[in-house]
């Protein structure tokens, strides 16, 4: 059911696309606006992304065990957790908003504090939603991933057409995260008759740091790009040729996107068990999910001209071409994520630090080489099928070594 409404939902988030495309302009810099700011506070974001992967992969840990102690006094720190991390974060993020958007020559006051605003409402909703995940309420999740979807076009289609402007494309997504204040209606089912024990201590330390890596690698494998192109060629041909390539992006991106709930139950799985009783259907899940990635990059190539034509309401060339290096990458980037993931669920250091440094590189030679989309979409699928090769080799190795290791002798 997870998969299913999280499909939908990205449906949803699609038909928003066509709403700010329509609205917005053909080619117009502002449709590029709306994508790269919401992409950059999801980078602002990143901090508290870190601490909801490593309280998902703590609750599903002590809730697969039964240890209701440490369950217990892991979420009776939460608060606190989350306050300071919150706190740290907003910090860090009204500090590093204006030097970071003009490093990124992202355009306007007035968007960058609409982005801040947004920012926040995701530092609370990333927190409920690890939550959620860790204690396998994906029915709910599923729902609520949902409202947000309808919200978010709704918002789109009655206010957008007043006020045709990337503030208001960024607004929309503010908006609809007040759907995770329904979780406040569960609020009582985390309570455990049990006296708490704190899980906090070097071993939580140094997951957190681990989760950071792999966070931050994700993060630069499937978003990162953007930011790349606002940088770098956002001001070519009045800013149409960043309207055509973030289009392109939006319905590349989509790809990994699809498969991101199947890995969020294979990292719940994976975190709560990791012995060899439940490894069959961890595997399994593991080639459905490269399975779709597929199948998803063939339709999407299909379908190419139809998809752009939805989003700008007429087709354009210039984005429809750009659609087949996007795909050919992404599928690269969610396989990449998916032995990341079960990476960090398996507790796999090494693996998981090497996912962090390859991700970075791989940014880092973004910034470097791609000074238009047709360099940068030339780079992008060469340096992630490298990815997708490094890192399956280490899992492969990692594998082996841990089968060894649980051989009896």
């Amino acid at each position: 059911m997870y998969s299913v409404a999280s499909f939908l939902a990205n449906l949803g988030h699609l038909a928003f696309q066509s709403i700010i495309g329509h609205q917005l302009g053909k080619g117009s810099a502002e449709y590029g606006y709306v994508n790269a700011t919401l992409t950059f506070t999801g980078m602002l974001g990143l901090p508290l992304l870190i601490g909801g992967a490593t309280v998902t992969h703590y609750v599903a840990h002590f809730n697969a065990r039964k240890d209701d102690a440490r369950y217990q006094g892991l979420l009776s720190g939460c608060r606190k957790f989350l306050l300071w991390l919150t706190l740290c974060a907003s910090i860090t993020a009204i500090l590093l908003l204006k030097p970071l958007s003009d490093f990124f020559h992202l355009p306007r006051t007035s968007l960058m504090l609409v982005a801040l605003i947004t920012l926040l409402g995701q530092l609370w909703v990333a927190f409920g939603n690890s939550l959620g995940q860790g204690l396998d309420w994906y029915r709910r999740l599923a729902i609520l991933g949902l409202v947000v979807a309808v919200l978010r076009f709704t918002f789109g289609w009655l206010v957008l057409p007043r006020y045709p402007v990337a503030e208001t494309g960024v607004l929309a997504t503010t908006v609809s995260l007040l759907a995770y204040l329904f979780l406040l209606l569960w609020r009582k089912e985390l309570a455990r008759s049990s006296e708490p024990i704190s899980p906090y201590d070097w071993e939580f330390s140094k997951y957190l740091a681990v989760a950071a890596a792999c966070v931050v690698g994700g993060w630069c494998f499937s978003q990162g790009d953007l930011l790349v192109a606002q940088r770098n060629f956002s001001d070519l041909n009045s800013g149409a040729e960043f309207a055509f390539y973030a289009a392109a992006g939006v319905l590349g991106r989509a790809l990994p996107n699809a498969v991101v709930p199947a890995l969020w139950v294979l990292f719940t799985s994976r975190s709560g068990d990791s012995s060899g009783t439940v490894l069959r259907e961890q595997l399994r899940l593991l080639g459905l999910c490269a399975g779709g990635l597929v199948v998803g990059a063939a339709c999407l190539l299909a379908l190419r001209g139809l998809l752009v034509r939805l989003i700008f309401g007429a087709y354009t060339p210039e984005s429809a071409a750009l659609v087949g290096p996007f795909a050919c990458t992404m599928v690269f980037v969610g396989l990449i994520q998916a032995l990341g993931m079960w990476a960090l669920a398996s507790r796999w250091t090494r693996m998981a630090l090497l996912y962090g440094a390859s991700g970075l590189l791989y940014w880092l030679a973004l910034f470097k080489w791609g000074h238009s989309p047709g360099q940068l979409l030339h780079i992008m699928p060469i340096a992630a099928a490298a990815g997708f090769v490094l890192m399956l080799a280490a899992w492969i190795i990692t594998m082996r070594h841990a089968h060894l290791e649980a051989s009896p002798r």
